[in-house]
């Protein structure tokens, strides 16, 4: 097989978007529960919840945008990326640093060429998906 057209082609587990987006929502709730136990006023307090749910808020409608954006990944030997965008049109995108690989799951953090930030928690198993092999293999050689 050509390196060419050597690639990993990666679909997105919708329950794993499930998962992230849960337990986002969690931890914004955790967090408020955190700052309303701080030894503080109570204005204090309030503008820090009010602060930590707009940033909560703000975070989870990104990925949430992202994972709406993103309909399919292709990883190149070369490290380079594309990305499958709602026309079922491949672009090019970048990896970006935090993107890590553990065995049978994966966290790919792209940009887009359009500034576009998307960010895909995955899972495959080598032994059963010749893609997951494949970014295994291409993951090593990129220095994941």
């Amino acid at each position: 097989m050509s390196s060419s057209t050597y690639f990993a082609s990666l679909t997105p587990d919708p329950w794993l978007r499930i998962v992230v987006l849960s337990s986002g929502r969690l931890l914004v709730a955790a967090g408020i529960v955190m700052i309303l136990t701080l030894d503080a006023s109570a204005a204090l307090r309030g503008a820090g919840c009010l602060a930590w749910l707009g940033l909560g808020c703000f975070e989870l409608r990104q990925a949430d945008r992202g994972f709406q954006y993103c309909k399919a990944l292709r990883v190149r030997p070369d490290g380079d990326i594309e990305l499958q965008n709602p026309d079922l049109e491949w672009e090019p995108a970048t990896l970006q640093s935090g993107s890590v690989l553990i065995g049978h799951y994966a966290w790919l953090r792209v940009r887009t060429g359009g500034g576009r930030q998307c960010a895909e928690f995955l899972r495959g198993d080598a032994r059963a998906s010749p893609d997951w092999r494949r970014l295994r293999v291409i993951w090593r050689h990129i220095g994941g």
